[in-house]
């Protein structure tokens, strides 16, 4: 490809709107240009980029046996309603009707229409297991589209879809795409762990696993462990133990609960400071409105309330803070009073509070706290369990040598174990060896193709622009001409682009009639792996090959270049 007739612009300067590295950069170097909030056009470069992510995915879901189909995006309302989302999936689902006055949605996934084209495609085990997946544009009306491609209401995803006629099938077909995943991304040259993370709106009856690039600007806090294997989503990582404490833990001598006065002492920090003691001796109680029902959680005033824990513990749909007003009439209580004595409804008691042997709490009475609260006496524990945030340095929960360390990810992939979730709803059912209808057992299996770019960029990058791995760069080659003027340089500019085509090798030449500055510092922004210049040695057929990740040079005779270069595209990631 010649610069001069490629479709494509720098800018300067980055956007004031964009936020993250990636954005600026992908915005800066031409790759993509927005539309509306998180709507972009992929550029020339863009697209080439994009195509090849996309061709990684593809060759590494074949490998691991899947079929690639190709479905709608626009998708009847029934299908949802069917399966229980179209009330579920809120305000991101995009909702339209055509000018029959028929409901559709914009397809933010294809769980149903999958479901839907299998149960009437396949009747019979001797069909089963199979593997479908497809590279599609999805759409989600996100509320604020925010970091480019990372968050966005438009985007490419790779989704495929496991159908087994028994759980140990799916187990395997899981593993297999896990393991799909794990080639995908180490060929996209990404920084990844894989995960335990909840299921969210997607659902399932199983296992479920994130695949994380590690980034600072990541949304998602992920939680490992220093000495084995185990990582989770902080949403998800586990607190320890859930037992309920022992009896006999009681003594004769225990003070009882007191209450005293506390005139506008609500929060946490001031209990700290009025009272001088530490977060951890005081008990925090939520109250939360879960599918209409009431109910308390009452953790450690030092750790924070993990709100999908509390809404997986109660199989709930959905589950928000009772705002005051609420409260106030739930119990009569003023929020900043509310504690975990004597109250009307369930009280699900963190375990880390059921093993506290003296703690402070609210005393359900306007300005006032109790204090020598003992749990395994004063509150009835019949809800124990793991209902908070873990803690960056407690114990890991799988082994007993290490710690959990905290790291920021880039939801990059998720692989999930969905069962009979969207089977039984949409019938998809198959008739076993002795002619019983049985349902299938499923598994879905999502990468952010668009975001993977993101991602990238945010793993590989200097103060100059992106540094692409050589697999995913929009060319192999960036060669430069300093003078297009200078009939030397042209000359073996154009004789080294002929030999490198017919090598097979992506080149972009720099033909533009521009000061060597502004080429150096496109070549920068853009992130071509190896640049080579046409300079002054062009009378001796001597060019110069640049690293672009570690701006190592060397200067060859021309007939010597094009071996260096198939060695280096070879070589370098």
């Amino acid at each position: 490809m010649r610069q001069s007739t490629l479709f494509h612009n720098t800018l300067r300067e980055s956007p004031s709107d964009a936020e993250v590295v990636s954005h600026q950069l992908m915005l800066r170097a031409g790759f993509i240009r927005q539309l509306a909030a998180g709507i972009y056009t992929y550029m020339p470069l863009g697209r080439r980029v994009l195509r090849k992510a996309e061709q990684i995915v593809r060759e590494e879901m074949d490998r691991a046996g899947a079929q690639e189909l190709l479905m709608p995006a626009m998708q009847p309302a029934e299908l949802w309603k069917e399966s229980g989302r179209y009330s579920q999936y809120g305000p991101e689902l995009i909702r339209l009707r055509d000018r029959h006055d028929r409901e559709f949605a914009l397809g933010p996934t294809h769980e149903e229409v999958i479901t839907s084209l299998v149960t009437n495609e396949i009747n019979s085990y001797r069909r089963l297991p199979v593997t479908l997946y497809q590279i599609q544009t999805k759409f989600r009306d996100e509320r604020r589209p925010r970091f480019g491609l990372l968050r966005g209401r438009e985007f490419l995803m790779k989704d495929a879809y496991s159908f087994d006629t028994d759980w140990k099938g799916l187990d395997r077909s899981y593993w297999n795409m896990f393991h799909a995943y794990q080639r995908i991304f180490t060929r996209l040259g990404i920084n990844f762990r894989a995960v335990e993370a909840d299921a969210g709106t997607i659902g399932g009856e199983g296992g479920t696993h994130e695949f994380m690039a590690l980034a600072d600007i990541g949304e998602d806090t992920i939680a490992a462990c220093t000495c084995c294997d185990y990582a989770a989503n902080l949403e998800k990582a586990e607190s320890g133990t859930t037992d309920i404490p022992d009896g006999q833990m009681i003594s004769d001598d225990d003070t009882e609960v007191e209450k005293f006065y506390t005139p506008e002492i609500k929060t946490i920090e001031q209990l700290v400071q009025s009272l001088q003691i530490s977060p951890m001796d005081i008990i925090k109680t939520v109250v939360f409105i879960a599918d209409d029902k009431v109910v308390a959680v009452a953790v450690r005033g030092d750790h924070e309330i993990n709100e999908i824990k509390v809404k997986n513990y109660l199989g709930a749909q959905d589950i928000v803070i009772a705002d005051s007003e609420a409260l106030a009439k739930i119990s009569g209580v003023t929020v900043g009073f509310i504690g975990p004595m004597d109250l009307p409804f369930p009280v699900l008691v963190d375990h880390t509070v059921a093993h506290m042997t003296s703690g402070i709490a609210g005393a359900n009475e306007l300005n006032h706290h109790v204090r020598n609260l003992y749990p395994i006496r004063d509150l009835e524990l019949t809800h124990v369990g793991d209902f908070r945030n873990v803690t960056e340095g407690e114990k890991c929960p799988r082994c007993e040598e290490g710690i959990l360390k905290f790291n920021r990810g880039i939801e990059i992939g998720h692989v999930f174990k969905l069962g009979t979730k969207y089977s039984e709803q949409l019938g998809a059912t198959f008739l076993d060896p002795s002619g019983k209808e049985q349902t299938m057992i499923m598994g879905c299996y999502g990468i952010g193709v668009s975001r993977i770019l993101s991602a990238v960029i945010e793993q590989n990058h200097d103060d100059n622009g992106v540094i692409w791995p050589t697999t995913l760069a929009p060319f192999q080659v960036h060669l430069i001409p300093i003078s297009i003027k200078d009939d030397k340089q042209t000359e073996l500019a154009q004789k080294l682009y002929h030999l490198l085509l017919e090598n097979g090798i992506e080149v972009l030449m720099d033909d533009r009639d521009e000061r060597p500055g502004v080429k150096f510092k496109d070549s920068d922004l853009i992130g071509i792996p190896i640049r080579i210049i046409v300079g002054k040695g062009a009378e001796q057929e001597h060019v110069e090959i640049t690293l672009r990740k570690h701006n190592v040079k060397e200067s060859l005779h021309v007939d010597d270049a094009i071996a260096r270069i198939n060695e280096l595209v070879k070589s370098i990631h």
